[in-house]
């Protein structure tokens, strides 16, 4: 079993198991000190371990008030359910440059953040981003095409009057 540890806000590991147990046990890992295997969604004081706890010495283990660590779980590791979740990055950068600029921009900037939310396991967040993109396309691209279809008509009605 491989364990990542923290120490001084530095990101160590990965180690295994029996080699993070000497660690804990010489001191060099402290029950504040916050550990990460894959598995586990987000990275914990190794006081709060139970598989870890049993072995460590024994003094009262540190209060941990669940705040955001600084740390992410390292890039290899999977995240969410595993389903597709659309970023429609190129969709957006399409009806930008071809459609409607105004609204194009942010179909971009939810589609951007799509990747980044689901690899913090934000994935209501990253589905949310998602959703936001697609509309934001098609909102583009509607009034990109109305614009269009405007313009043809009044070129025709411009072309049949005889003002052309």
């Amino acid at each position: 079993m491989q364990w990542y540890y923290s120490k001084n806000g530095t990101q160590l590991g990965p180690v295994e198991q029996g080699e993070l147990i000497a660690k804990m046990t010489s001191g060099e890992v402290a029950p504040g000190d916050l550990v990460w295997k894959e598995g586990m969604v987000d990275w914990l004081p190794s006081g709060q371990i139970g598989e870890l706890r049993a072995l460590m010495p024994q003094s009262p283990p540190p209060q941990y008030g669940g705040a955001p660590t600084p740390y992410a779980p390292p890039m290899a590791a999977p995240y969410g359910s595993g389903e597709v979740i659309p970023s429609y990055l190129w969709q957006s950068i399409v009806v930008t440059i071809l459609c409607c600029w105004p609204f194009g921009i942010p179909a971009i900037v939810y589609a951007a953040k799509v990747e980044g939310l689901k690899n913090r396991g934000d994935i209501a967040g990253a589905k949310a981003a998602s959703a936001s993109a697609k509309t934001w396309c098609w909102v583009s691209f509607g009034l990109g095409l109305g614009v269009i279809v405007l313009y043809m008509v009044f070129v025709g009605m411009a072309a049949a009057s005889g003002n052309l």
